[in-house]
């Protein structure tokens, strides 16, 4: 870290409040949209469909109330402050119970800092989930630099372990803590395991709901979510229906923020229309498929996050995120192993798509186990459950919650 880095602003409350005028612009963009005859679409056999998103954009623009979703969350204790001349957005709940461990939740792409909220009742309160008082949590989530409310960043060369020395420093000189625990998702978990790398001996232990290790997009067809390999000639029915589903899930995601993530931008930037159908893709392509989808991710809380996206203007700087772990690659601080030494819990939910061909939760606690990222890791619980996709900590967040429960339960 650079003497720059530590330096901070003070610690001072955060309110939300979005200009009017932004508001009024966006619901004047909102209401001239123009729709594409969007023909033979309607399984979204070719993306999100014009039947699927008009509706919805109609809401936006003459439905949706931003005030009061701004209230609520205003509700939320809140923070920004800058860290080396970057901002840094977080919520910051107290733990109710004795001896409350301090814990930072890093969320992904794109999870605005929300995606996490549903975690903070039953680890800054157990006692009122039905839980042990003695196991609570201060809980810290922030939104990355160059996400949501932590912007504008002012710089563009942030990706995950730049972002991890920025959250240590907010950890320990901020905040005042000398140690602390980490969780994470998704980037997230890139960030937790790059500070679990680096920062072993300021951290008590991570949490993951996947299992990234430092280093990840380091392969030379970083682009491509198959490195270039094919679908075995052997494969049965089942790994081939599953391949073909983990590519058809992500790899349009992956390929474009890689390759083309300020193409992509210029566009979301300037039209929130074209930003929510490319957020509303991933959230729908990623969640479990074998829920209702608006069940699970109510149109309040879908145009929340787009909002919020849109008045921070922050979809091309989170995008960047992807080609700077590329473009600034992450170099180890030691060869100690395993390269992520504190002690580390997981928690797998079975809708993701990955990894494939895996049915039950014994089978991905085994596909874990026996998978070429174990030993980058000092494992000391791991779990998975049958509810809940990709967005561990807003599908399924009582289990999230309760595995981290039980790996730090270990380690106070």
């Amino acid at each position: 870290m650079t003497d720059d880095s530590r330096t901070t602003s003070a610690l001072e409350p955060y309110t939300i409040d979005v200009p009017q005028d932004v508001l009024d612009d966006l619901r004047d963009r909102l209401r001239k949209t123009r729709f594409f005859d969007d023909l033979d679409n309607e399984e979204e056999y070719y993306g999100i469909s014009t039947a699927y998103l008009k509706p919805l954009v109609e809401y936006w623009a003459d439905g949706f109330d931003w005030r009061a979703q701004e209230k609520r969350l205003n509700t939320y204790h809140q923070h920004k402050v800058e860290v080396g001349g970057t901002p840094v957005h977080f919520v910051r709940e107290r733990g109710k119970g004795p001896g409350a461990i301090p814990l930072i939740i890093n969320p992904g792409w794109p999870w605005p800092g929300e995606f996490s909220y549903g975690l903070i009742g039953p680890l800054t309160d157990p006692a009122a989930h039905g839980g042990d008082p003695s196991q609570s949590f201060d809980v810290i989530i922030p939104d990355l630099p160059g996400f949501a409310w932590s912007t504008p960043v002012g710089r563009g060369d942030l990706n995950y372990w730049k972002i991890a020395d920025i959250l240590h420093t907010l950890m320990t000189e901020v905040l005042g803590y000398e140690r602390y625990a980490v969780a994470g998702s998704d980037y997230g978990a890139l960030v937790t395991s790059a500070l679990g790398h680096k920062y072993a001996d300021s951290i008590i232990g991570l949490h993951y709901g996947h299992d990234l290790p430092p280093g990840m997009f380091a392969n030379e067809r970083f682009w491509d979510l198959t490195d270039g390999a094919r679908v075995p000639e052997d494969a049965s029915p089942e790994l081939r229906a599953g391949l073909e589903n983990l590519v058809s899930t992500y790899v349009s995601h992956v390929a474009v923020h890689m390759l083309d993530g300020s193409t992509l931008a210029h566009g979301l930037n300037d039209s929130p229309v074209g930003m929510l159908a490319w957020l509303l893709r991933r959230w729908k392509k990623w969640s479990d498929k074998r829920g209702t989808f608006e069940e699970a991710f109510p149109r309040d809380f879908l145009l929340t996050q787009a909002t919020v996206f849109w008045v921070t203007q922050s979809i091309g700087s989170s995008i960047r995120m992807y080609r700077n772990a590329v473009r600034y690659p992450w170099v180890p601080s030691h060869d100690r192993t395993p390269v992520v030494e504190p002690p580390a819990g997981f928690t797998f939910l079975l809708g993701d798509a990955y990894p494939v061909a895996v049915n039950t939760v014994e089978e991905r606690i085994a596909a874990f186990e026996n998978g070429h990222t174990r030993s980058s890791f000092n494992v000391v619980n791991v779990n998975a459950h049958m509810k809940g996709g990709h967005f561990v900590h807003h599908e399924n967040p009582e289990a999230f919650a309760a595995d981290l429960t039980e790996t730090f339960r270990k380690l106070r």
